[in-house]
């Protein structure tokens, strides 16, 4: 699947992006402990040149984009892009589809019963913004040093490196908790190298309260609409 991903990448033109990117973080005087890529995907086009990937890419996002954090590892280190980069860790991969197959099951509807939504792939969801917050800042990345001074792991190296997840909380990429896998001393945060991104959190409520304006009963048994909260990184 790793041949099939730099073979989409080359033919969709999103290598080329990728090493235009890599030249601005390459340019940069600035150390980073995560080097984050956005990659658009075209579903269709993917299940052409492989429909177990296309599949993967679609149900398994977060799986994923590790097999495309692996290729622009290798691109990296093969065409030197970023020297500063050490481990393939530091790579933080978001694929972004073009669009989603038409069909039910892939809209997200909190109206829907039962809410059969366990799964960690991609939806698409329409919805009326009712209340929308603050642009504010959230960690995407940061770099652990043990605090061992005779610790391997207590400088230099990027051993411990912290990315957030979608759906993951900002406790899971930086708290004061993490120990040392190989002394079992605490951890403590590099703060030079934390990236930063940014979020907004608006509040949205499904379509159909529409219907609940028109100020007449069609009459249907009572209903309740309730908000749900979406998260914009």
């Amino acid at each position: 699947m790793r041949e099939i991903a730099l073979v989409y990448l080359d033919r969709s033109g999103g290598l080329q992006k990728f090493v235009h990117d890599c030249k601005k973080y390459n340019d940069s005087k600035q150390s980073y402990a995560v080097y984050r890529f956005i990659i658009s995907i075209n579903p269709s086009d993917i299940a052409e040149l492989d429909a177990t990937l296309g599949n993967y890419i679609i149900h398994n996002p977060i799986q994923a984009a590790q097999i495309f954090q692996s290729v622009c590892f290798v691109a990296i280190k093969t065409l030197s892009l970023i020297e500063q980069l050490q481990t393939e860790a530091q790579i933080s991969i978001l694929l972004k589809p073009t669009h989603l197959p038409a069909l039910p099951s892939y809209v997200l509807s909190l109206s829907a019963f039962p809410f059969n939504y366990t799964s960690q792939r991609f939806y698409m969801s329409e919805g009326i913004a009712i209340a929308m917050g603050t642009v504010t800042k959230y960690t995407q990345g940061a770099r652990f040093l043990c605090t061992e001074e005779t610790c391997p792991f207590s400088e230099g190296r990027f051993r411990y490196i912290r990315v957030h997840l979608p759906g993951a909380t900002e406790s899971a990429t930086v708290r004061n908790d993490f120990v040392c896998s190989l002394c079992s001393s605490p951890l403590q945060e590099d703060m030079k190298f934390r990236v930063l991104g940014d979020k907004q959190i608006v509040e949205m409520i499904d379509a159909k309260v529409l219907n609940a304006l028109k100020g007449y009963s069609n009459d249907k048994s009572h209903f309740r609409i309730q908000t749900f909260t979406v998260f914009l990184r």
